[in-house]
Formats: C-alpha cells, structure tokens, sequence
C-alpha cells in the first residue's frame, strides 16, 4: 500500500470507524459519501466535520479591494523589473551607434544588470527574514531611483555600466521579495492569479519600455529619457509603502499574533467566517513548531534541498530557453531578419511584447484551473516547437553558416552580413563590403528582403518568436515564480528563495553575454535548436519531478516533497476543489477505482488531508497521462 504525504500526517483527522463504499453519489452542496441503499442510516462525511458557509467560502475567490490595492502596489517591483530588463533593447540599437560599442560591450551593458541581479537576489534573502519583506520592498525602491538617475546622466560605457548593475540589485531584490511577499499574503484560492500578476507586471513593464523606445528613437540622446522613465514608477511605489502591511506570517514569527490576525482578517474580508482566519493562523504555528529550519545549513536537509533542487532547475529552465536573449535583443534580431530599419524593427519588438503580456494574461485566468505543472509541460512543447521552426527561418535568411569570415566580400546573405560590425551592405549590388568602401554608395546596415524567399523567412522568423514568446508566457513565464512562493518551508522561504533568484540571474548572465557570440559561432539557427535542446531535457525534468501545488496551504505544500522515492507522475500531489471535481465526473463514467480516487479527492476538500485504506488503489497519476 502506497500513502500520500498527506495521509501520513493527517490521518487522525478522518473518523476511523467511517464507512467506505465504491458505490456511491457525489453531492458537493454536502461534501457527503453515501451509499445509495443506505442513505439514511450510514454515515456521511459532513457529519464528521463542522458545516461551512458555501457562501462565505465562495467569497474567498474574490478578495476585497484591501488585497488587489496591495498586490498592486507590491507588483511596481515586478513593473521596473521589466521595464529596467526591456529598456535595453530599443536602447541599446541607438548607444551602440552613439558609441562605436563592439558585441562584447554590447553583451556587457546587457549583463550588467544580470550581474547586480545575481547580487540583489542571493543577498536579498537574509535581510528579508530579518528585516521583513516591507522593508526589502522599500530598499529597493530607492535603489531603481539611484541606478536610473547614473544611467541617465552617464558620460561613458562604464558609467553607464555601473548604472546598470546597480539597478540590476534593485531587480534581483524585486524578483525575490515580490512573489514571496505576495504569496505569503494571498487566500490559497487564488494565490496562483495573485502571485501571476507580478509576471502581469514585469511584462506591462517590457511593453511600456519598447513603447517609449520606439516613440525616442529619432530623439536626440533619446536613450537617456528611455532611463530616465524608470524612477518614476519606483517614486509611486515609495508613495504607497506607509499603507502597505508586513506579511502575517512574518509577523507571527516576531510574535505578533494580533496584527497578524488583523491583516489575515483584511485579506479574506468580513464575509468569512471567523474560524477561516483562525485556522490559517494555526496552520502557520503548526508549520514553525515541527519544520525545525531557518538557517542556511538547514537547506541541505531532504525534506528541504528537493524543493530547492526543484526551484532551481525552474529558474535554470526559463533562462536557458533563451527567452530573455529574445527580449533583450529582440530589436537586433529582427533587423537581422531583415525588416530594413531600427524604428521598424522596435515596432515589432512592441508586438512581441504585446504577445507576452497578453499571455501572461491568460495565464493568470487559467492558472488557478489548470494547475501549474500540466501548464509548464504545454509551455516545454510550444516553446521547442516554436524555437525549432525559428531556427529554420534564419536559413533562409542568414544561412546555415558560420558567421565568422576573414573578410567582408565573403558574405553572401545581408543577414549575416548585418551581424559583422566591419561590414555594410550594398542593396544594388548585393555585395557586402567593408564599412565607408567609396565604390559603393548604398551600403547600409539595414537589410531589405527583396527576393520572395528572403520575404518568407523574415515572415516565418516573426511568427514562430511570436509564437515562442506566447508559449513561454502562459507557462514557462510565470510558473517557476509562483512555485518558488510556495515550496519553501515559512524559516527558509526567503533564503531558498534567494538561491533560487540567484540561480535564475547567474543563468540570465551567461545567455545574455553569449548570445550574440552563438550566432556568431554556431549560427543564429544552431543557437536557436541549442535553446530547443535544452528545453528538451527541462521538459523530461518537470514531468519526472515538478509537483502540483494548486489549491494547497503555504504550510500544506512541503508535504508534497516527503515520503521517500515518491515521483509526481506516479500521483495526484494537489487537493482539487469541488468545482473540478465535479467537472472530472461530468466527462464519463467512471471505474470503481476511479470513483474511489474521487472519494479521496472529497475528503481532501473536506478536511485537507488524504487517506488510504489497506488494498485500496487510486488513480494518482497527473492528469496529462490519464
């Protein structure tokens, strides 16, 4: 007999002497099993828990305004984080020619902020356990002002460097403290929408950052407004602070039960009953007497290091897709696609980040649905099948060749001529030549698609990163960021956290700096099909052992990582709420075992706990490989 996390630790809340039958009607008005012969002298499992008020309850998936008028105000972390991330690229098209930058330096003023990330997130962590997520939020504010005003007046690369990274620690403390702080104050119901809205934010901030940059692209010294831009959402957000509360389970920690209480009770709203409120409470005490952990040694234990491993390999996956490589260069890359100018390219980048946001949209009205692991396996697939069939379009347009030629008259596509800092080229000749060659009048850095095979590969190149990036989006995007929020045990939370967000911008530094040199070396397809590999493995990695969390407690959610070799696939780790419940009866009939496994489902809703009986067998496995 095989028993869930679950049933090991919340057994004793199930009556013994409760009656079992495979033969039954599922009435979720009354959470009951009955048995239909029987129905007026067995049993029922509402007897054996207090009543609750359906209506009450319902108005827990709609948080009162209190809650939406702070996850706004937290998410202008997640606003400046994009914005700050994005900027760069529309930026970056009119500094290079500004400067004279080279591809490394290039790749440099990308990373800088990746590097401050790195930085911001792993450190970040600590003095959110120790001063509270409030404050981080605070700190971090004021440091997106510092870095946008150095960037904004710098005079040099490495002043403007030094801008960057330093805004690169308000990014990497914003990408921690943001979900975690969300998460920690969100009704389980609909912590997956709220804690998305963060990845709403980050995005509405890339799509404002290309918009800006595409209005001052003709703009003298354009670039410095597109910086300048940013210390204004961080001013707001510096504004709203003195009516934002510390999370309750911060407060807990410290002992203060009545503000926590005061806060939990701001969250749920007046229409829940009393009991919601105090049970959450004492789900924390719970939690914090038997977890034991709150040092950095502490990660190293099991019940620990595989959810960190889990969280890890997340944030490992959503940079190495080569996702934010699109986004930070996805101007540069569609100029080399061959739309002909730096204003038209920015406009498509606008439609990319258009394509993200909406998404990401999506995503948080289905998230809370669907779950987080069956959307991360739909996201691994869209996303190899859109980077593959983008490798293919630049074939047609750059050639399947290395980009690597002694001299510029070696070049026979535009694309790859494009990509050579030495070299311009000739629309009437098609030729391409060195930079200022006085026999050809024409040269440009622009590449027009003229023949109808370069114009189907410059289309193909559009769509399938639209498609990628929509993919991304609604799983990939977001889900590493929700999970993270709730894996962690309350002592380590933060500081598993930060190692996580630190794995995520250490990945981010690597493929940003050696993005350009790929397509340089391996070419712009090899580059796009390595991406595809990667996200190959991810894929296997998540259906082996990325757990679901939908519906389950912060305190409830580490269980899902005890019991041994226990593996996602070989069951159903996350309680499913009555509404799916009855959805899944609706579709079919059913099997006994099935119908068991539905039982199971019922007691999971009713007391929050699972229970298995000797010889029962249950159909545990995810719904993807039903």
């Amino acid at each position: 007999m095989l028993l869930s996390p679950l049933s090991r630790t919340r057994t004793d809340t199930i009556p013994d002497n409760l009656p079992i039958d495979t033969s039954f009607s599922c009435h979720h008005e009354q959470l009951a099993i009955k048995d239909d012969d029987e129905q007026s002298t067995r049993p029922s499992l509402s007897d054996s828990i207090p009543d609750i008020d359906t209506d009450a309850m319902a108005a827990t998936n709609r948080p009162p305004r209190f809650v939406y008028f702070v996850v706004f105000c937290i998410t202008i972390g997640g606003l400046l984080f994009g914005y700050d991330t994005g900027v760069i690229s529309g930026a970056l098209v009119v500094i290079k020619d500004d400067w004279h930058l080279t591809n490394t330096q290039q790749e440099f003023i990308v990373g800088g902020t990746t590097l401050g990330a790195i930085v911001g997130g792993l450190f970040s962590g600590y003095f959110a356990d120790r001063w509270g997520r409030r404050v981080i939020t605070c700190l971090s504010s004021i440091v997106f002002i510092v870095g946008a005003v150095i960037m904004t007046f710098s005079t040099h690369y490495s002043v403007l460097i030094a801008g960057r990274v330093v805004v690169g620690l308000a990014v990497g403390a914003a990408s921690m403290v943001v979900p975690i702080y969300i998460g920690e104050l969100a009704p389980k119901e609909v912590r997956g929408r709220l804690v998305t809205l963060n990845v709403l934010a980050i995005t509405g901030g890339q799509l404002i950052a290309y918009l800006i940059a595409w209005a001052l692209a003709d703009v003298h010294n354009g670039w410095r407004w597109m910086f300048a831009v940013s210390a204004f959402p961080a001013v707001v957000q510096l504004c709203c602070l003195p009516w934002l509360p510390e999370s309750p389970r911060v407060l807990i920690r410290r002992g203060q039960e009545d503000k926590a209480r005061a806060i939990l009770r701001r969250v749920y709203g007046s229409k829940v009953p009393e009991s919601l409120v105090e049970d959450e409470l004492a789900s924390v005490h719970q939690s914090m007497r038997t977890e034991n952990a709150s040092r950095y040694r502490d990660l190293l234990r099991t019940i620990n290091l595989r959810p960190l491993l889990v969280a890890c390999m997340l944030q490992l996956m959503q940079q190495f897709s080569g996702f934010n490589t699109a986004m930070y260069y996805s101007a540069t890359i569609l100029k080399m696609a061959g739309f002909s100018s730096t204003k038209s390219a920015t406009q498509f980048s606008i439609a990319i980040a258009a394509t993200n946001m909406i998404m990401t949209i999506v995503a948080i009205l289905i998230i809370d649905r669907f779950g987080r692991r069956r959307l991360l396996l739909v996201s691994f697939v869209g996303m190899i099948v859109g980077l593959v069939l983008l490798g293919i379009a630049f074939i047609f347009i750059v050639g399947l060749v290395k980009i690597t030629k002694d001299s510029c008259g070696e070049y026979v596509k535009c694309g790859a001529c494009a990509l050579d800092d030495r070299c311009q080229w000739s629309p009437g000749s098609m030729l391409c030549a060195n930079n200022g060659n006085s026999m050809y009048s024409d040269l440009t850095t622009s590449c027009e698609s003229i023949t109808t095979r370069d114009k189907a590969g410059t289309w193909m190149a559009l769509a399938s990163l639209i498609f990628y990036v929509a993919l991304y989006a609604v799983g990939l995007g977001n889900v590493p960021w929700l999970v993270q929020s709730e894996i962690f045990a309350q002592g380590i939370r933060s500081k598993a956290g930060s190692i996580a967000t630190a794995t995520n911008w250490t990945s981010n530094f690597i493929v940003s700096v050696t993005f350009l040199t790929m397509t340089l070396h391996i070419t712009a397809s090899g580059t796009f099909w390595l991406y595809a590999g990667i996200l190959l493995v991810g894929l296997c990695l998540v259906y082996l052992f990325v757990p679901e969390t939908k519906g389950l407690k912060l305190e409830d959610v580490q269980q899902l990582f005890m019991g041994g070799g226990n593996r996602p696939y070989r069951r159903k780790a996350a309680a499913v709420t009555p509404k799916n419940v009855d959805e899944d009866d609706n579709a079919g009939g059913h099997s006994p075992s099935s119908l068991l496994s539905h039982t199971q489902r019922h007691r999971e809703v009713a007391v929050g706990a699972t229970s298995a009986r000797a010889g029962d067998e249950i159909d545990d496995r995810p719904l993807i490989s039903r």
